[in-house]
């Protein structure tokens, strides 16, 4: 006789929708930093530059990771590392308010990465199980 369990094996863990949520937020965060430091808060121009299109990429894999797709987070974990880089050279070259900025794009990376990495860990324990 089949289970709950049973009839819907790919269900995901509460674990992975936390990891799903947080992920999602933290995606959202760092759009929302990218674009308001090069509009408003410490552009590299008075009056915003171009820079701010850097936001736009981040856009695209909030689909992916909302629908849980494997691929999406693996790869989003490996395209977020630009934006370390990023934010680690202008943390180091840009005087402040720009550094604190670039600061907080690392920090919001480096949670980003965790997250994924989470969510990934979680989903492949799920599969095994």
């Amino acid at each position: 006789m089949p289970t709950a369990a049973n009839t819907l094996p790919n269900t995901p863990s509460s674990a992975a929708l936390a990891t799903r949520a947080f992920a999602v937020a933290i995606l959202l965060a760092l759009c929302a930093l990218c674009l308001a430091w090069e509009l408003w808060l410490a552009p590299v121009r008075p009056g915003g530059s171009w820079l701010a299109l850097k936001a736009l990429p981040l856009l695209l894999p909030l689909p992916g990771l909302w629908r849980l797709r494997m691929f999406t987070y693996r790869w989003t974990s490996l395209f977020i590392w630009l934006y370390f880089v990023e934010g680690v050279v202008r943390a180091t070259s840009d005087r402040a308010p720009s550094s604190w900025y670039a600061l907080g794009e690392v920090v919001l990376t480096v949670l980003l990465f965790a997250a994924c990495g989470a969510h990934i860990r979680w989903r492949q324990r799920q599969a095994r199980a």
